[in-house]
């Protein structure tokens, strides 16, 4: 019997893991296959406080795991596959084995859309990415393009602008989804211009971005592009597969957080990328598991 499970082993599920174990909370991660989110496939991470010089993605997850472990934490590196909230004990199975808690802390992120075409995968962390914010200070004097016509892909390409020499955004319809206000916000701005009815079709080059091969969807005409750096804005997919029915979601599939990150089930709660559809930042995802973790804690000690 655990006294909390978090589902989850990025940023909001270690943070918060970190909190529990020291507040003296038996605690079992059960962190997935894939631990460490999003952020083990970055390279230099530079907004992430305490490092000066910056911190190899990867690093980061594994000394924040390491901290986490120090304090007591246990980890199944493994996906859930089943749950059962229905009681006033939480069960959690992982193929065969089921776990029992407390309480629950669901911290399962949201992967990105990514566009699925040659070239890409390979070159993640290399000249692609899907968080301006994150490595737009990376291509400093480069041109770059944007995929996406949304208010994201609307936001990263005006904090691109802000280092890079120029940036294209490249969509496939004819008309952008994006409000009026960011639109207007992003075609204000001398560095950014549109490309329509385009597809990115592959991305070229040896150990990093050189270029792109582009298709007009409408006329079928194909070209290649020089570019230094590829931004995918097409969207997130959050982790919630296995809480459909169970948990309150949105349309899309996001966890609705209530007060102090509370789902509708009572003893649950969540942190991170998996409710977060705004910042989807470690810094942010790391707080909102700190203060997770805290709910539970206060939580347990009113319960108890």
């Amino acid at each position: 019997m655990y006294d909390v499970i978090i589902l989850g082993g990025g940023p909001a599920g270690l943070t918060a893991a970190i909190y529990t174990t020291r507040a003296s909370l038996k605690t079992l991660v059960i962190s997935g296959v894939k631990w460490g989110g999003q952020l083990m496939l970055t390279t230099l991470v530079e907004n992430f406080p305490g490092f000066p010089e910056g911190i190899q993605g990867p690093e980061l997850m594994t000394n924040m795991r390491k901290q986490a472990e120090r304090f007591g934490a246990e980890m199944v590196d493994s996906d859930f596959t089943s749950l059962d909230f229905s009681g006033d004990i939480f069960k959690v199975k992982v193929g065969d084995q089921e776990y029992e808690g407390k309480t629950v802390i669901l911290a399962t992120g949201a992967d990105t859309k990514w566009l699925g075409v040659p070239g890409e995968a390979e070159k993640i962390g290399r000249g692609v990415s899907s968080c301006a914010p994150c490595d737009a200070a990376f291509f400093r004097d480069r041109n770059v393009i944007v995929v996406g016509g949304g208010d994201s892909a609307m936001e990263e390409a005006t904090v691109l602008a802000n280092f890079a020499t120029s940036v294209t955004v490249v969509y496939r319809g004819d008309t952008l989804k994006a409000s009026k206000a960011m639109q207007q916000k992003a075609m204000e701005n001398p560095k950014i211009k549109f490309i329509y009815n385009t597809e990115v079709t592959e991305i070229l080059g040896e150990l990093k971005v050189e270029k792109v091969k582009i298709k007009n969807n409408k006329t079928g005409e194909e070209s290649e592009m020089p570019i230094d750096g590829v931004f995918v804005a097409i969207g997130h997919i959050p982790n919630t597969k296995l809480f459909q029915g169970v948990i309150d979601l949105d349309e899309v599939g996001y966890i609705k957080a209530y007060d102090h990150f509370k789902t509708n089930i009572k003893g649950v709660y969540t942190a991170g990328d998996v409710h977060d559809t705004h910042y989807r930042q470690a810094i942010t995802a790391a707080g909102y598991g700190s203060a997770a973790a805290l709910e539970v804690e206060k939580y347990l000690r009113e319960t108890s």
